[in-house]
């Protein structure tokens, strides 16, 4: 299974960047043993309004991938949960899974009707550049519990 990261905006140099970069390396370096074929980041231009970053996510996400949307009023997975469902859709054999991370103002209508499935980092609102750090360390934890490797200790 491929796994896309696609936001509105994109990280500037900075630590965050290079948080993001670091753990996209290593989800790409353990991944691929247990199936998950690779992480990408696709960065969409922010501006324009809602409609607009609603179109450019819409054209952004493959045609039959299982989407989750990053949104605060989603469910909010514990990391082990989070790996069994990236586990769960890996072994019922879906090609590509989308995460979405809006523009500053959400999401338009149109990807909220396409896209329903949420998923929260808890129910504060974050900055989009940690957002990124955060789902990508999610991510990257989800693949060391599935590879049994030591990075989860609790």
């Amino acid at each position: 299974m491929h796994i896309k990261l696609i936001s509105v905006g994109k990280l500037k140099k900075g630590p965050e960047k290079e948080l993001v970069d670091d753990y996209v390396s290593r989800f790409n370096k353990a991944g691929p043993a247990i199936g998950l074929r690779s992480l990408k980041l696709v960065d969409l231009a922010g501006g324009g309004g809602l409609e607009a970053e609603g179109k450019q996510i819409l054209r952004a996400v493959p045609a039959g991938a299982t989407v989750l949307r990053l949104d605060e009023h989603g469910a909010a997975l514990a990391s082990v949960k989070f790996a069994n469902r990236i586990a769960q859709l890996r072994d019922r054999g879906t090609p590509e899974l989308c995460l979405l991370i809006g523009g500053a103002e959400g999401y338009s209508d149109a990807v909220r009707a396409a896209f329903p499935d949420t998923l929260a980092l808890g129910p504060q609102t974050w900055p989009h550049r940690l957002v990124k750090v955060m789902i990508s360390e999610q991510l990257y934890r989800a693949v060391s519990l599935m590879a049994g490797l030591p990075y989860h200790k609790a």
